[in-house]
């Protein structure tokens, strides 16, 4: 493709203290990141709105949270700013096998609590959900981003039943956080008008995330797998797998903080990334043999911050892929490689 140079994405944070206890939060993104999957039809530059959400706090353990929001799933979902991180590109498994960014109208409660080192919170959303374009889609895969697609569903339910969304999370200030996430409901539209018109069936994507800090060292680690388990029909093709899982490790190390130039606490960091997505993980029934249909990348970066909220990085990607017999994908010429520099700063 040779050398490109992209504006990906512009995001607007609007909040407001409505009076004691009441807060709004919303969050207005123009995107236009051709990092997703080439075949998705919802990618190309866009405005939307991507958060809206009014807080209503009962008690620290007890807050009513309704409009639109973004599902607990994983960690990086809710924590995906571009300044937060080391790396141009988001994470593979994050974006491409889980929806990015996903969103939905709904509502729930959460809360969270700390007790001398320790921290535990939660969350729970009943919102919209997916819709049939999962399984039905230009991918030719089970491929969830697809539902973002959909210019209704922020209005209505495909299956007429709600998704359900929850995050258990612990944490403690010496050891780090753990996550654990559960979304799952109907997708499909099983029922028009109150007349079943085929089989209800169900996806479940199950997530385990975790970060913490080396002391001495102050070596960062952050990491996050899913699960997705989705029941297709009986007579579709195997490209249509019924179970996909992966995700990502990050390590930074800072190697310099100090004073450059005018920023007193500016911030050198080496970094990389492990990345690995099994599109198909199951076995072929004709024959049991494994599918494949899966890419691992590494990418190692450095950046430089000349304050923690701004952020300027170089990463260099190494990345295969195979097809679902096992075939790599480009086996003639090798690995992709790619080299990316990038800027990100909250204003």
């Amino acid at each position: 493709m040779g050398n490109q140079f992209q504006f990906r994405r512009f995001s607007l944070f609007v909040a407001s203290t409505i009076s004691k206890h009441i807060k709004f939060l919303s969050e207005i993104e123009y995107e236009n990141d051709p990092t997703g999957d080439p075949g998705d039809a919802t990618a190309g530059p866009e405005f939307g709105i991507e958060y809206a959400a009014l807080d209503i706090e009962f008690n620290p353990l007890i807050n009513l949270r309704g409009g639109l929001i973004l599902n607990p799933i994983g960690s990086f979902n809710q924590n995906h700013d571009g300044p937060k991180w080391e790396f141009t590109d988001r994470p593979i498994a994050m974006t491409q096998m889980l929806p990015d960014t996903w969103s939905n109208t709904g509502f729930g409660l959460y809360g969270k609590q700390y007790n001398n080192h320790w921290m535990y919170g939660y969350e729970f959303y009943v919102t919209g959900g997916f819709n049939d374009a999962i399984i039905d889609n230009p991918q030719g895969k089970t491929f969830l981003p697809a539902a973002n697609g959909s210019l209704t569903r922020l209005s209505t339910s495909a299956s007429g039943e709600p998704l359900y969304t929850g995050k258990l999370s612990f944490g403690n200030d010496k050891i780090g956080q753990l996550g654990l996430s559960w979304m799952g409901g109907a997708y499909n539209t099983w029922r028009v008008e109150g007349a079943q018109v085929d089989n209800k069936r169900s996806v479940n994507v199950f997530d385990v995330d975790f970060n913490t800090t080396l002391p001495k060292l102050h070596t960062a680690i952050t990491t996050e797998w899913a699960w997705i388990f989705v029941q297709t029909p009986p007579d579709y093709t195997p490209q249509y797998a019924n179970r996909q899982y992966g995700g990502f490790i990050d390590i930074v190390q800072p190697i310099y903080h100090g004073k450059v130039l005018d920023w007193d606490n500016a911030t050198i960091n080496i970094a990389v990334r492990g990345e690995y997505v099994d599109w198909n993980a199951q076995n072929f029934a004709a024959t049991g043999q494994r599918e494949y249909n899966d890419v691992k990348s590494i990418m190692p970066a450095i950046s430089f911050r000349p304050t923690p909220q701004t952020v300027l990085r170089l990463n260099y990607r190494i990345q295969t892929a195979r097809d679902i017999t096992g075939n790599t994908i480009g086996a003639a010429i090798g690995p992709t490689r790619g080299l990316s520099f990038g800027l990100a700063t909250y204003f």
